[in-house]
């Protein structure tokens, strides 16, 4: 874990689980708008791209963490699966969700509920696959969330993790740090109306371990076969592994 824990709402006290779930809830009318347009819609290749590396595994049911709206729970239908759950702690992002899969009449296929990914309601074993996309750096206890999506899975089963990362090479890192520092909070403080989540964004991905440091904690938590591929000259990375 982090020596400093980065939080969303400086002066609150409740832990980070309770104002990641206060921000998501604040944010979740603007969330899709604001994630495609800040992303300039690279976050929905992003999302194909780490569903193509599940397609081979033929996974039947499948559970998407910290789910949010449900974008990678519904781009997870391109691997055929028969059922996929989707978990999040923001009531206010899984209404936005269920909304979007009833309107897309893919209630039959994908279930959205109020979950903590570290304390999963599910049996061990449960899973052909677990997916994650840009949610594990908002765990409170990255460790325990990992084990705990471990424990769901089944022996075989494999793991997709989608997260932000940083960009090492000259000029994008100064580009991107420059954008992510500076224009990024202040468009998402504009049309979210909420100040803290756009300016704790770029402090999260800022102090999480990504590349080999976060493959060293999938390895140390059981998952083998272990990669990482940067994607976008490393803005962000898609990490699999295998229990």
């Amino acid at each position: 874990m982090n020596k400093v824990e980065v939080v969303p709402y400086k002066e609150d006290k409740n832990n980070k689980k309770a104002q990641v779930a206060k921000m998501f809830d604040n944010i979740s009318p603007k969330y899709d708008f604001l994630n495609h347009f800040l992303s300039l819609g690279i976050d929905i290749y992003w999302r194909k791209r780490a569903i193509k590396l599940l397609k081979p595994h033929k996974p039947s049911h499948i559970l998407d963490v910290a789910t949010g709206t449900g974008d990678f729970a519904i781009a997870a239908l391109k691997a055929k699966p028969t059922k996929v759950t989707g978990v999040d702690i923001s009531a206010g992002m899984l209404e936005v969700g269920k909304q979007k899969i009833k309107k897309k009449g893919l209630e039959n296929v994908i279930s959205l509920e109020l979950g903590d990914s570290e304390k999963l309601a599910f049996e061990d074993n449960y899973f052909d696959a677990v997916i994650v996309s840009f949610g594990v750096r908002n765990f409170e206890n990255l460790e325990k969330g990992l084990q705990d999506i471990y424990r769901v899975t089944k022996p075989g089963g494999k793991v997709v993790i989608l997260e932000f990362s940083k960009p090492t090479s000259f000029p994008f890192k100064q580009i991107y740090s420059f954008y992510f520092k500076y224009i990024l909070p202040l468009i998402g403080k504009i049309v979210s109306k909420d100040q803290a989540a756009y300016t704790y964004l770029p402090e999260s991905v800022h102090a999480f371990p990504y590349g080999k440091e976060f493959v060293n904690i999938l390895n140390n938590t059981g998952f083998n076969h272990t990669k990482c591929i940067p994607l976008t000259f490393g803005i962000s990375s898609i990490y699999t592994g295998t229990k």
